[in-house]
């Protein structure tokens, strides 16, 4: 092949690959514009496990600062767009168990939520998803005397997750 037809072919694909479609995953904002300031107050919590909703407002706040342009207010009358959300269930499960003693040794936890962002000036809902959720796994001692209790770092790590999560699903409008 020619050096020419090579040089078209180069050109050829770098014009046409620009209007393929593709595109980068999350670099989305589907934000509207006049959104600038974001509340985010305490969780409401319908669940006996407190940790999860005293949790996911930092961590989402943490994650909306660190990803996003968007200012973070405490007052709810002074933000451009309100982010409610719920814990609606929370569920452990043991998933491995000892042979020998019977006990738990792994577990697993199901947290469910309620999340809702709503333009504060047009009370249009902007990002709602009822039912969003999450898991994670964690390790359970079978020692008595080297017990640890795992549960609440399983917890930051839930909450964690669940920032990242619903932080990009708002952006990107998923």
């Amino acid at each position: 092949m020619s050096k020419l037809v090579q040089l078209a072919i180069a050109l050829t694909a770098a014009l046409v690959a620009p209007g393929c479609g593709y595109h980068v995953a999350g670099q989305g904002d589907l934000m509207p514009k006049n959104i600038k300031t974001i509340a985010i107050p305490a969780f409401a919590n319908i669940t006996v496990r407190y940790q999860l909703a005293r949790l996911l407002p930092a961590d989402i706040t943490r994650e909306f600062l660190s990803r996003t342009h968007y200012a973070i207010v405490a007052d709810p009358s002074q933000a451009d767009a309100v982010l409610a959300g719920t814990v609606t269930n929370f569920a452990f499960y043991p998933t491995v168990n000892d042979p020998v003693t019977g006990r738990a040794t792994a577990a697993q936890v199901v947290v469910t939520l309620r999340l809702t962002l709503t333009d504060s000036a047009t009370k249009k809902v902007l990002f709602s998803r009822m039912g969003a959720e999450f898991r994670e796994r964690y390790e359970i001692s079978v020692d008595p005397a080297a017990y640890f209790d795992e549960s609440g770092t399983a917890m930051q790590r839930v909450s964690r997750d669940v920032a990242r999560s619903a932080v990009s699903a708002i952006l990107e409008g998923f």
